[in-house]
């Protein structure tokens, strides 16, 4: 349905979070809402992340779908697909549960100078780490 970025990662793997993620959103027909999460971190530039920048606005407050820009997510992926899995909650308000996150396990890499472009942006665009509250975290083989 659509994809945003944060800044920090909202995700913590083995208590530390990554440079930032982006989450990938799904719906299925049926109302099923399910987000994957790509963790990124200081590297290389990404020629996906690039094409995003190029077109993103540079004010905060209308981020709307740009007519006419093609992107294609797959330039977000990793070449693994294991994945962490949990049920938890959209990452803004209302934050409304039932979301299935798969977090995969691979960082793709941005470079230094994209995540400094988006923090002038949005300095800090996250929820705080939640509690688990009984959660259980699932790992992919």
């Amino acid at each position: 349905t659509q994809f945003h970025f944060h800044r920090p990662s909202e995700e913590y793997i083995h208590g530390k979070p990554y440079d930032m993620e982006v989450h990938l959103m799904h719906q299925s027909s049926d109302g099923k809402v399910a987000g994957v999460t790509v963790l990124l971190k200081a590297g290389t530039a990404n020629g996906t992340v690039q094409k995003i920048w190029e077109h993103m606005l540079k004010t905060k407050g209308n981020e709307e779908a740009i007519a006419g820009v093609e992107i294609n997510p797959a330039g977000l992926l990793p070449p693994s697909a294991a994945y962490y899995m949990y049920m938890g909650s959209v990452t803004a308000p209302p934050c409304t549960e039932g979301v299935a996150w798969f977090v995969l396990k691979t960082p793709v890499d941005i470079s230094p100078s994209q995540i400094e472009e988006f923090a002038r942006l949005y300095p800090h665009d996250v929820r705080p780490l939640q509690p688990l509250n009984g959660r259980v975290v699932k790992e992919s083989k």
